[in-house]
């Protein structure tokens, strides 16, 4: 390379580095601009780059959970080779586990019980992830809000607020890294702005490169374990003599499937004759959501409903028909219960 076209790069690097918070402040004054056309499309802007950093981005750190009074840390790897995703995350409190995912596979692995689940999952999103499917119809119920700057985890921040438009879902509070937009700490919000449920980063480095055999190690050996694998098939719940039109605005299906009703795992073998099932479906309005189980009644399962809160989470259990309903979701008690209403059994 020639010392000009060095001088070149030289040149064109700190250029960039230089624009960059001149870009960042242009985007919040946008954000903040009051011009609705121009506040949507930046708040699009922002979201699919705090999701783009968390999904095309190698990290490794420990995440810190608060929720309902307990406190959970994990540690987490994420590598990306190409289109390749890899990721494991370890459980640093109470029983050893290990969930390594490899695109849509997904090992858990709980080497105490020497029990390992294997199974295919649509990725929706988790910290440090945000948006879960339908990130477009986010502007429509919550307002984004640049509020200022600060460290996370030894990072510089942006600060961002997600308000909602209505009295449906919670609020979040977001610091995502200024440098490179992955999302370094959350907090969702109550209806007075109190701290529900918070997840953040104690340490992290970004743009890591770590050994893909370190990654997979715990799903290496695992001669001697009990290896389940899940029964799911997609359905609809029209298909399972089910219906469900949401009444809350924005909250739309993504997922349906059904499995076997002990679990995810499968029991028995394949083709088993009258296996009762378990219908699972999953509604987002593209940053939180809402997940309807069903099952057959059985009065040794199900002894009785119950309604129970933990941080953010919702839960709803109760009998309906021949069935038992479960309803969870990181919303307001109101909401869920619109949920359960809506469901109706068709034959």
């Amino acid at each position: 390379m020639t010392a000009t076209a060095r001088a070149r790069i030289s040149w064109l690097t700190l250029f960039w580095v230089a624009a960059l918070p001149v870009h960042l402040a242009h985007a919040q004054a946008a954000l903040n601009s009051g011009d609705a056309i121009v506040e949507k499309r930046e708040t699009k802007a922002w979201l699919s780059r705090i999701q783009e950093a968390a999904s095309k981005r190698s990290y490794q750190g420990t995440v810190v959970v608060s929720s309902g009074g307990a406190v959970a840390s994990s540690r987490i790897t994420h590598y990306c080779e190409g289109r390749d995703q890899f990721e494991r995350i370890d459980s640093l409190d109470g029983q050893t586990r290990h969930v390594v995912r490899h695109n849509e596979q997904v090992h858990t692995v709980w080497p105490q019980r020497r029990i390992a689940m294997v199974e295919q999952r649509d990725q929706l999103s988790s910290f440090p992830g945000l948006l879960q499917a339908g990130g477009d119809r986010v502007p429509d119920f919550y307002e984004l809000r640049s509020t200022g700057q600060e460290r996370v985890a030894g990072r510089e921040a942006n600060v961002l607020t997600l308000r909602p438009k209505d009295t449906h879902r919670y609020g979040y509070r977001l610091w995502a890294d200024k440098a490179t937009g992955l999302l370094l700490r959350t907090e969702v919000l109550g209806d007075r702005g109190s701290v529900l449920e918070s997840a953040a980063f104690s340490d992290v480095v970004i743009g890591v490169h770590p050994s893909i055999d370190t990654l997979l190690q715990p799903i290496r050996k695992l001669d001697g374990f009990r290896v389940l694998q899940p029964a799911a098939v997609a359905t609809r719940l029209e298909n399972e003599g089910w219906s469900l039109s949401p009444k809350v605005p924005g909250f739309q299906m993504v997922s349906c499937v059904k499995r076997p009703v002990d679990g995810p795992l499968r029991t028995q073998s394949p083709g088993a004759a009258q296996e009762p099932q378990l219908v699972q479906a999953v509604y987002s309005d593209g940053i939180t959501y809402v997940t309807v189980f069903i099952e057959p009644y059985s009065v040794e399962r199900h002894p009785r409903a119950m309604n129970t809160a933990i941080g953010a989470t919702q839960t709803l259990m109760h009998r309906q028909a021949d069935a038992w309903v479960t309803l969870m979701g990181d919303v307001p008690a109101p909401t869920l219960r619109l949920f359960a209403e809506a469901l109706e059994r068709r034959k």
